[in-house]
Parts: C-alpha cells; sequence; structure tokens
C-alpha cells in the first residue's frame, strides 16, 4: 500500500497564557456529526453543533494545550445536498483548530473519487491508515503528526472492514496500524487512533493495541466513557455530533490519562466563526435551492405510480371542508413556513421536508423556486396525496393521519412530542367524532 506522505502540525499555547511546558494536554474528540452543522431548533433542549463544539473546545484551551480531532461519520448522506453539508461541517472544523479528520463511513459512503476531488485545505484535513481504492493506492495522508506543546502526537485513523465496497478497500485495522508503526518510531510521544468502530470492534482493538495510548472512535449505540485496557484508554462518542470526548493528561511523570464524555448543551454559547459558517452555508443554500431530488429526504417512488397520486393543495380542500381547513390555519402547522422564515433556516432541505406539504412527491413541493404554494404542513401531509379524492370526494384519502405524526414528531426532532396530548389538538371533522 502507497503511503501518503507525512504531515507535521504545530500547535502552540494560546495568546497570554502560561508556557506549554507547563500546561497540560487535552485531547478533544468528535464523532459522528451526522451532518448536524447546528441542531435543527425544533426543540430548545437540542444538543450538539459546530458553534457550541468551537465554543466549548476555546474555553478548553484557556487551561491547556488542546488537539482536536474528528472521528468520521461527518455527513449525513451522500446526495448533492449532503456532500454541501459536509463540505460546511469540514470547513468549520478548520476554523475551530482541528487537525485530524479520519474516514468513517458516512465519509467512504462519497466515494474516493468526490474526497479527491475536494478543496486541497478540507481534504488534507481527512486521515485513514486501512481505507485505499482497488490499485491499493490511499487518497488522503495515511496518519497525521502535531506537536502540541512539547508533546508529539501521531494521529491514526481507521474504518471497520464492514464498510468495503466497490472501488473502496478497507485492510484490516489492527493490520494496518501494525504495518505503519516501524514507520513511525521515535517520531511521536503520544499514539492516538480515531477509529470509527462499532462497540465489539472498537474494544477488541484497543485489547491488541497495547502500543496506543489513545482509542477514541464511534460508531456505538451510545457514547462510551473512557476506560482502560490494559495500558490502552478507549472511549466513543456517537449521536450527530451531541457529544465529544475529552482526555486530559498532566503531563508529569506517570501522569495517567483522565477523561469525560463532554455533552454540548445549551450551556455553550455559540461561537462567532461557527456562526458566521453557517451563514455562509445557508446563503449557498439560498444560491443553489437544492430540489428534492438532489437531496436524500426525498422519498422512493414506485414506476407504475397511480397518475392522480398527487398532491392537489390545501385550497383544494376548502370548497368542501372549509371549517376543518379555518381549524388548521391557526394551528402551528398552518404557520410552520413562517417557522422556518423567522428562523432564517427555510432555505435548508433538511427543514423544508417536514415544514412543507408533500415534500418530493407528484405536485408536492420541491424547492423554493418551485412556489410558495405547498409551503406549511398542509391537509395532504396527513391524509396523503388528494387529487383523485378532490376529483371524486367518494375515493377516499389514503393516509391514516394518525399515523402520520411520527414521520416529523420523532425523538430527534419532537422529543416532549406526546401523541395523546399533541392529537387533541389538531384533531378535527369524522376524527373529532371519533375522539
Amino acid at each position: 500500500m502507497g503511503l501518503v506522505s507525512l504531515v507535521v502540525t504545530e500547535i502552540g499555547c494560546s495568546p497570554g497564557s502560561s508556557s506549554s511546558a507547563s500546561r497540560p494536554l487535552s485531547v478533544i474528540v468528535s464523532c459522528d456529526t451526522a451532518g448536524w452543522i447546528v441542531p435543527c431548533g425544533c426543540s430548545s433542549k437540542q444538543a450538539g453543533g459546530l458553534l457550541r463544539r468551537a465554543t466549548f473546545i476555546q474555553q478548553v484551551r484557556e487551561q491547556a494545550d488542546v488537539l482536536v480531532a474528528d472521528a468520521g461519520g461527518a455527513p449525513g448522506g451522500s446526495s448533492l445536498y449532503d456532500r454541501s453539508k459536509f463540505e460546511a461541517v469540514l470547513q468549520g472544523e478548520l476554523e475551530m483548530g482541528t487537525v485530524a479528520h479520519n474516514i468513517g463511513a458516512s465519509e467512504a459512503e462519497l466515494g474516493l473519487d468526490y474526497l479527491k476531488a475536494l478543496d486541497p485545505r478540507q481534504r488534507d484535513l481527512l486521515i485513514s491508515t486501512n481505507v485505499h481504492d482497488d490499485q491499493a493506492v490511499q487518497v488522503v495522508a495515511s496518519h497525521r503528526t502535531a506537536k502540541v506543546g512539547a508533546k508529539r502526537i501521531a494521529i491514526l485513523g481507521v474504518l471497520s472492514t464492514r464498510y468495503s465496497g466497490p472501488g473502496l478497500k478497507v485492510d484490516d485495522p489492527h493490520a494496518a496500524v501494525m504495518k505503519l508503526l516501524p514507520d513511525l518510531k521515535g517520531k511521536y510521544d503520544i499514539l492516538l487512533l480515531l477509529a470509527y468502530l462499532p462497540e465489539d470492534e472498537l474494544e477488541a482493538l484497543a485489547a491488541r493495541l497495547p502500543e496506543a495510548d489513545l482509542v477514541i472512535g464511534g460508531p456505538t449505540r451510545q457514547s462510551i466513557a473512557p476506560r482502560r485496557t490494559g495500558p490502552t484508554v478507549w472511549a466513543a462518542a456517537t449521536n450527530k455530533g451531541k457529544f465529544v470526548i475529552r482526555m486530559d493528561n498532566s503531563l508529569k511523570p506517570k501522569a495517567n490519562w483522565q477523561g469525560s464524555i463532554v455533552e454540548l448543551g445549551t450551556d455553550f454559547a455559540d461561537d462567532s466563526k461557527q456562526t458566521a459558517n453557517l451563514t455562509r452555508f445557508r446563503e449557498l443554500l439560498a444560491q443553489r435551492d437544492f430540489s428534492s431530488e438532489q437531496t436524500s429526504f426525498s422519498p422512493l417512488l414506485p414506476a407504475d405510480l397511480p397518475r392522480d397520486y398527487q398532491i392537489s393543495g390545501s385550497e383544494s380542500c376548502r370548497k368542501c371542508h372549509l371549517n376543518d381547513c379555518q381549524e388548521w390555519s391557526d394551528t402551528r402547522h398552518g404557520r410552520a413556513w413562517q417557522t422556518l422564515l423567522e428562523k432564517r433556516s427555510h432555505v435548508d432541505p433538511y427543514c423544508q421536508h417536514c415544514h412543507t406539504t408533500g415534500y418530493g412527491l407528484p405536485g408536492g413541493f420541491h424547492s423554493v423556486a418551485s412556489g410558495p404554494e405547498r409551503t406549511n404542513v398542509g391537509c395532504e401531509s396527513c391524509h396523503g396525496p388528494s387529487l383523485a379524492h378532490a376529483k371524486q370526494p367518494s375515493k377516499h384519502t389514503i393516509y391514516d393521519a394518525r399515523d402520520r405524526c411520527s414521520t416529523c414528531h420523532d425523538h430527534e426532532n419532537s422529543p416532549e412530542f406526546a401523541y395523546e396530548a399533541y392529537w387533541k389538538q389538531i384533531v378535527h371533522g369524522a376524527l373529532a367524532e371519533e375522539n
């Protein structure tokens, strides 16, 4: 396997801080950002986001020399929209001083050709010790070394072999690390391995690598607090970038690593540089106006879809359901688009697909430029495409409205959702009589 040349990064102490020789070392690792530059905002208690991550990192920099890395899983999908969002995540990581970003499963899904074509500064963040193409050529650096204060840290990154695919070969993580280590002999004081592995593989790898000081990764069912297996400390962060792993070392003789899971909750303010990065991304979204087909939110439809399986619009319901439509107009569903406008997130397809009617369906919402007629959570969001019903009322609408709530009111976007209480706020027509 051809190795990409070693990249060395020098990280000094913060302006006005004491000498690095007397400062402790902190290693901060994120994983599984899954495209969440910022929490969607549907709930006031949502954690995560680059804006808070950068603030936390800056707070730690006031106390210690800091190395920041990401174990992978930053893209939220592979569509054109997801790729643009991933690039905004990488830009945000650059601006918060991230030294290395491991190729995780979602990065690999984007394809090696795409990764090679990234902006050079963003591409240079990426590392992988065990991912290469069909010709055994690595397309990103196999590792990186960073001098943090007085210490040299070697950073390696591995991906589980279960993510191998066409044009993408993934070597055994342990074998790949052991093959590289002789080339690094004498060039580092601390070895950090970023590992995008499920929990059983992560724990097993840590047990087999006494050479590593830290093995930090994901994805795991939940974040794993730092624990020790032999001389190696390992941990995992996961779940849309809501958590990071922080490892501290006083660097005194025989000092041990001490670490914790940090939840990036509302106690952390929004960092100004990351806020500017989010603004730039939204400006890009406004310019590109991605259609539903250019995202991963558009539903897959069968080729033999009936011609009248179409969104007809809430206005077509008024002639027969005037009272119900008036009740709908007074609900938050009827003002759902206005909510996005107030937060300036109406340009983001992630938000659009729950705040519009028939996202990606025939006759439904496809993009901002396609017109405002399908904005808000209209009748057909709950009752289904209704052109056939509008033409012939004896044909019933195709959805049971009671089954539709969780498509948007899931645990992530609506953690306090209680079906019985919410249903009473919107029930109407024949369903109201049943209740």
